[in-house]
């Protein structure tokens, strides 16, 4: 997780199906917090098991019911066959909607009374 900079890994079956998921977080307050030996922890001991998931079709919308539902911060995505195909993050959806209004408000901007006045 440290050397590829990420705060969440999804554990995998040999087919790339979800069984868990492993958060800094979770070693933080499970291993740190309680003096456990980081070499004789194994990541099954640790993980959140069968975590919550959503289709690769699942619209932003209902992933935010299921953050807010949870509370999940991460929602793991799978496509038809039940393999791994991302993570959704809430930083990835205030991203995207930021990035929506920020292109929202240009396209106000262009319509105001003071751009059609100068045009």
């Amino acid at each position: 997780m440290q050397s590829r900079h990420v705060g969440t890994l999804v554990v995998v079956d040999k087919e790339r199906r979800p069984l868990g998921i492993l958060t800094d977080r979770d070693l933080v307050v499970q291993v740190l917090a309680q003096s456990r030996s980081a070499d004789c922890t194994h990541v099954g001991e640790v993980m959140s098991r069968l975590p919550t998931m959503i289709h690769e079709g699942t619209s932003i919308e209902e992933a935010l019911r299921f953050m807010r539902s949870g509370p999940y911060r991460r929602l793991i995505v799978t496509n038809r066959e039940g393999h791994l195909v991302g993570v959704l993050s809430l930083d990835d959806v205030v991203h995207l909607v930021s990035d929506e209004f920020k292109e929202i408000g240009g396209l106000l901007q262009k319509e105001s009374p003071k751009s059609l006045a100068a045009g």
